[in-house]
């Protein structure tokens, strides 16, 4: 069973910054694409946010591009999002996520199957 635990989250001001980090086991660390999600409350629909493949190959949703960055860790299995420039629209829970996918593209995020327990960030104007 793929275990994928997250942490970073916060409370910063409009145009603050925050770096998610997500720890995955080794075996989903190297065989599947790896990226980040956001539901910004329970009743809404998730939206993939940014995605990396084993190779490095990224992919960021429209409205994160420029500010958000993902990156992997290979000697210690974990994903970043570095997130600069945040705004209150970016007040999400964030998680983690695992799953194979063809080509690394954020609209196949909502598919994955395996989720991490989620992060909260909370962006003030």
């Amino acid at each position: 069973q793929p275990h994928l635990v997250d942490s970073g989250g916060g409370s910063v001001q409009s145009g603050g910054s925050l770096r998610l980090s997500c720890v995955v086991d080794e075996y989903t660390y190297r065989n599947y694409c790896l990226g980040w999600l956001r539901r910004r409350a329970p009743q809404l629909d998730s939206e993939g946010v940014a995605i990396i493949d084993d190779e490095g190959t990224v992919d960021y949703l429209d409205s994160v591009k420029g500010r958000f960055t993902i990156s992997r860790h290979n000697a210690e299995n974990t994903i970043y999002l570095e997130m600069n420039n945040l705004q209150p629209e970016d007040t999400s829970m964030y998680y983690c996520a695992a799953g194979a996918c063809i080509r690394p593209e954020v609209q196949v995020l909502t598919r994955f199957r395996w989720w991490s327990q989620g992060t909260q960030v909370t962006i003030s104007s």
